[in-house]
């Protein structure tokens, strides 16, 4: 038995897409909740023609943040497994991600990222290439879109405080010995069809991240980010060397326009890769 948890603000574009996957694996008594928060579009609409399978609640608020602890609310399961409402899930991904939440393997625990890079520019991939290899990102709960929490593990928290970076912070909230990548489950992303994009993505990443660190200092300590000795070791290698230019202008940019943005932290507007929303 598990809570599944979509908060959806405007993805009626996607959001069929999306449950294509996750609804066939489906246990019996699993539940699933799609919060259609602030939406001017047909999202929730879309989701109704999956119930009962399908639970919608629609509030006015467009907040993710207020999305989630709305879910949680009305979730009666655990684990609790939350879903970005772009994301598809291959075949098994939910059960083994349930399963492994269930015995306990881990407290926190996320799908492996499959990148989809159909629409995406040579830059894009480059990026990618980089992002992909380095140490921070193969140690689980980064970049998935989906991401579940044993009973154990959600009792960490009372609710998802209002952050740009709801996943950073869960996942600062375990020891890495406490949360990683189930194996055999996997989540489809798909990458942004340019650097423009990319880039949009990026600095809201970087946002997040500061914003995380400005409120929870004290998680941080269980991060442990040594980008540079990674790049060390990726540019050992030359024929990286033209995706590594890719990759730190866009790292370098990004976190120049997020340092911006950090002084109207309270007037930002959620950014989202549009390009990969068709």
């Amino acid at each position: 038995m598990a809570s599944i948890i979509i908060p959806a603000h405007n993805e009626a574009a996607v959001i069929e897409r999306t449950l294509r996957t996750v609804v066939p694996m489906l246990a019996e008594e699993d539940e699933l909740i799609l919060v259609a928060n602030g939406c001017t579009d047909d999202t929730a609409g879309i989701a109704r023609r999956y119930e009962p399978q399908v639970r919608v609640i629609e509030t006015d608020v467009a907040s993710k943040p207020h999305a989630l602890n709305l879910g949680d609310q009305a979730a009666r399961s655990f684990p609790r497994i939350y879903l970005d409402a772009d994301i598809e899930l291959k075949p098994e991904a939910l059960p083994r991600l349930k399963a492994a939440l269930q015995a306990e393997t881990y407290l926190a625990a996320a799908t492996d990222p499959v990148m989809d890079f159909s629409r995406a520019s040579w830059a894009v991939r480059a990026y990618y290439r980089i992002w992909l290899a380095l140490p921070y990102c193969r140690q689980g709960m980064i970049g998935a879109g989906v991401y579940g929490l044993s009973k154990a593990g959600r009792a960490r928290f009372s609710e998802f405080p209002n952050l740009i970076a709801d996943d950073g912070y869960i996942r600062a909230l375990f020891a890495e010995s406490e949360r990683g990548k189930v194996e055999g489950a996997y989540s489809v992303v798909r990458a942004p069809a340019s650097l423009r994009w990319l880039m949009k993505i990026k600095v809201r990443s970087r946002l997040g991240q500061k914003e995380l660190a400005l409120k929870y200092p004290n998680l941080l300590t269980n991060e442990q980010k040594d980008y540079g000795g990674g790049l060390r070791q990726l540019l050992g290698k030359p024929l990286l060397w033209p995706a590594a230019v890719v990759y730190l202008y866009v790292a370098v940019g990004s976190r120049w326009r997020a340092q911006k943005q950090l002084k109207k932290l309270d007037g930002y507007q959620w950014d989202r890769d549009l390009s990969s929303r068709n």
